[in-house]
Formats: structure tokens, C-alpha cells, sequence
């Protein structure tokens, strides 16, 4: 089963094919920041949890990816 945080199809922060002629160089800027929001494997919405020390992001079929913010 393929984990969240391997790199798929999708883009994780807006959603769209990676492959797209537009180029994602403003997603890539905001995964530094931010957990991402859809799985990059079958593009649902992922439930998100953020707390002081991390963030958890979490596919309902292919699971979890988590990250310390303090890296």
C-alpha cells in the first residue's frame, strides 16, 4: 500500500495533476509551510490536524503522513 507522503500523481496542496503545463512552483512554496490537503495518490481531501509541535494528514484509503514543525 503506498503511504501519503510518496510522490503520486496529484499535487497535494491544490489537488491537480502534477503533469499540468501550468507548473506548481506556488504549491511547492506553500508545502514548506503546510501539511498538504489532498492525497497525492487518489486526490480526496485529507482530514488535516495541526497542533504546536506538528501536523498530521490523513487519507481515509492509503493513511497517514506526519511532520514535525520544529524541523
Amino acid at each position: 500500500m503506498p503511504r501519503v507522503g510518496d510522490a503520486g500523481a496529484w499535487c497535494g496542496q491544490c489537488g491537480e495533476a502534477r503533469d499540468d503545463a501550468a507548473g506548481h512552483d506556488r504549491c511547492a512554496a506553500r508545502a514548506e509551510l503546510e501539511p498538504p490537503r489532498f492525497c497525492v495518490h487518489c486526490r480526496r481531501r485529507m482530514r488535516v490536524q495541526v497542533t504546536p509541535g506538528a501536523w498530521t494528514a490523513t487519507c481515509s484509503r492509503h493513511g497517514s503522513v506526519e511532520r514535525s514543525t520544529w524541523s
